[in-house]
């Protein structure tokens, strides 16, 4: 019998229900706030509950079971949204991890005043940084947190902000140094199709442990982008990378409703032939996988 006063998640168990509560917090130097979505795992029965365009079906609110369970953080890719990785996030939910999805203030599909500036490149980890500071002190969750088993998953422009939080210094195109407080509380990363241009040759203090997925036919972030990734971090052993046959650059994201799905539309297009329902059947459980044995380490 589980004894469901705590719980290791690290012991085979059945899935959880997941709970969902979302935030908002602020940035008190930029003066600005981003939302921020969190599931979590929960006894209480889930329903169908819209997000914008999106159903996942959760169950808000709900009290999260006594116990610590690791902290993971999503960060989206350019222009992207945090709703757009509910595959996985949902699967770690279910399987007892606190997942929280912020969207990017200034670099999201609502406003994107800062794509391809400096201060993005700032400010991208440092709101990661700050998500992870409000969970730890919040009355609701900051109980429940396993401290030493933090992680971040990014896709795209995600894939840089967890790069630079692992230690990684980023340069801008003009080769000045980007000023990112690097965030050491992060044991383990997953990139998904990372932007990894600003690191050549500056990933010498990433350290943790990585899983690597690249896209096979990706021209947003081509092939180059991945073998930065393992051409400079200091410890090959300490990347796992795998690149999907026959993907694309959007292949990572949830796939969409029917209604949304349009060639016009290309986050929700593959390459010919690419099943993304079927990819999402199989990718969260290898990222779970990924981390049950990194963050247990």
């Amino acid at each position: 019998m589980i004894d469901r006063t705590t719980v290791n998640v690290f012991y085979k168990m059945p899935e959880f229900f997941v709970g969902s509560k979302q935030l908002t917090i602020k940035d008190e130097i930029k003066t600005i706030s981003f939302p921020v979505l969190i599931h979590y795992p929960t006894y209480e029965t889930p329903r169908p509950i819209a997000f914008g365009p999106f159903t996942m079906n959760v169950s808000p609110d709900a009290e999260i079971i006594d116990g610590k369970f690791p902290l993971i953080v999503i960060s989206h890719g350019n222009g992207g949204s945090h709703l757009l990785y509910r595959t996985i996030s949902t699967h770690l939910a279910r399987n007892g991890y606190i997942v929280a999805m912020l969207e990017h203030f200034g670099n999201n599909r609502n406003n994107n005043i800062l794509e391809n500036t400096t201060e993005n490149l700032e400010t991208r980890p440092r709101h990661v940084s700050l998500t992870i500071d409000f969970l730890l002190s919040d009355n609701w969750f900051n109980e429940n947190i396993a401290l030493n088993k933090i992680g971040v998953i990014g896709h795209s422009m995600g894939g840089y902000t967890a790069l630079a939080l692992a230690g990684g210094v980023p340069r801008t195109k003009e080769g000045d140094v980007v000023e990112v407080v690097p965030d050491f509380r992060i044991k383990a990363i997953v990139l998904l199709a990372p932007g990894a241009g600003w690191f050549m040759n500056s990933l010498e203090k990433v350290t943790i442990p990585i899983l690597m997925f690249t896209a096979e036919h990706d021209p947003i972030t081509p092939k180059w982008n991945g073998e930065i990734v393992l051409n400079y971090v200091p410890d090959k052993s300490k990347v796992i990378f795998k690149e999907i046959e026959n993907a694309g650059h959007f292949s990572f994201l949830s796939p969409f409703p029917a209604t949304m799905k349009n060639p016009n539309f290309l986050p929700s297009t593959d390459p010919v032939g690419f099943d993304r329902e079927k990819f999402h059947s199989q990718i969260p459980t290898e990222i779970l996988d990924f981390l049950n044995d990194k963050l247990n380490d």
